[in-house]
């Protein structure tokens, strides 16, 4: 069991620094690491040896013979020489955030996809950091004097890194591929897509849970939900067809978090890349959380850097139930739910259908009866009204959207 030291540097602009330093713990926590005690400092910027200040360096250290830690955490990502400088005076392990994160990744990827995403994002994260690693390899003698000095042990390091992200990237754009034909599959289905998305443990996967029970006819497999930070990695795509035979498929995309490591995002593009192609957005909220306004800007910003500005968002305002009142919003489009007991759940389906289904008409179709397969496939993904079988045909009234209204146009009446 690893028993850690936290360390946060407040550099007095950041008013959610007592709120990142909790969520530090918790990260620890998910890690299974004990916190043992947390050191704080105020300072308008960090040092350059040490991040912190040396009189903190000499508490820390005071701190780990007290309380023998073997672990020290920082709140914030370290530099190399940093880690280096700090693993020199303190005589033990020292990591990030960063690096927690990526090991809670590590521990919750199930698919081969997640699992690529985080070993990327690591090697990565470490390419720059391998120095000083092998000191006592400095260098590899050749086999003559004449060829001069080997391939030094920091080089070789490198290289297999490089060697290990090449292959890493190869291996998951292979699956990206495999992912943008689906999405590229639904399109030309003409299925609307409903993304969910919001703060790590907001309970995006209860409400993926809560609506598949509540909004579907034919039922589908639940997703795991647990009440913990990243609970889910893989991204999961259910289609859920309501009572009016509307159809759209929701998919529930993993959390996010403040200060997400950039290598991260970059390594899961192409699970946030369902977000970018959804029809709507549903924004998952935890209002039991008092920090609840810095985590929807932290969403925000992560949802800009990859481009999603021009799709529509509903803001869901998750966990009413652990509430005594319900707070006052400005956000436009919003609903206030409790997925954990479907409180809400049917309004904010209600919200749903009316924007993804706004498009529809309401036409009137003669069908051939040698042409059972439309009825079939109408029957299947949109809502028929009224049907009438005639001397010339099968006669339905249908809502029908944009694409059904161009594929089938000459059997409209």
């Amino acid at each position: 069991m690893e028993e850690a030291i936290l360390v946060g540097l407040d550099l007095e602009k950041d008013q959610n620094f007592e709120n990142s330093m909790l969520e530090l713990a918790n990260l620890a926590t998910a890690c299974n690491i004990t916190v043992l005690h947390t050191i704080t400092q105020k300072s308008k910027r960090p040092t350059a040896n040490y991040y912190i200040g040396s009189g903190k360096v000499k508490e820390v250290l005071e701190a780990i013979t007290t309380l023998d830690a073997n672990l020290v955490i920082f709140n914030d990502e370290l530099s190399p020489s940093h880690i280096r400088n700090l693993e020199e005076q303190l005589n033990i392990k020292v990591i990030d955030r960063t690096v927690l994160i990526l090991d809670i990744f590590a521990r919750r990827a199930k698919t081969k996809e997640a699992m690529l995403q985080v070993e990327l994002a690591q090697a990565k994260y470490f390419m720059p950091r391998v120095i000083g690693m092998h000191k006592h390899l400095s260098r590899q003698k050749s086999g003559t004097g004449s060829k001069g000095p080997g391939e030094q042990q920091l080089e070789l390091d490198r290289r297999l890194l490089r060697n290990k992200i090449t292959k890493l990237q190869g291996d998951l754009d292979s699956l990206v591929q495999v992912r943008r034909t689906q999405r590229e599959k639904r399109k030309n289905n003409d299925i609307f897509t409903v993304a969910l998305t919001g703060y790590t443990n907001s309970g995006k996967s209860t409400l993926m849970n809560s609506i598949i029970d509540i909004a579907t006819t034919h039922k589908e497999e639940y997703v795991f939900e647990k009440n913990m930070l990243f609970a889910t990695l893989e991204t999961k795509t259910k289609r859920i067809h309501l009572d009016n035979n509307h159809i759209f498929l929701l998919t529930d995309t993993v959390g996010f978090i403040e200060k997400l490591p950039h290598h991260l995002i970059e390594a899961f593009k192409s699970t946030l890349e369902e977000i970018s192609e959804a029809s709507l957005i549903l924004h998952v909220i935890d209002t039991s959380n008092k920090d609840y306004e810095n985590q929807i800007k932290t969403v925000e910003e992560v949802l800009e850097s990859i481009g999603v500005s021009e799709i529509p968002i509903v803001y869901v305002y998750n966990k009413v139930d652990l509430l005594e009142e319900i707070p006052l919003t400005i956000k436009d489009k919003s609903v206030f739910i409790s997925a954990i007991n479907n409180y809400n759940v049917n309004r904010l389906l209600e919200t749903i259908d009316k924007f993804i289904y706004k498009t529809i008409s309401v036409v009137t179709m003669l069908l051939p009866f040698n042409r059972s397969e439309i009825y079939a496939e109408l029957k299947e993904t949109s809502n028929i009204l009224n049907t009438e079988y005639t001397e010339e045909g099968t006669t339905i009234q249908v809502e029908v959207n944009e694409y059904h209204l161009s594929k089938y146009k000459e059997f409209i009446k």
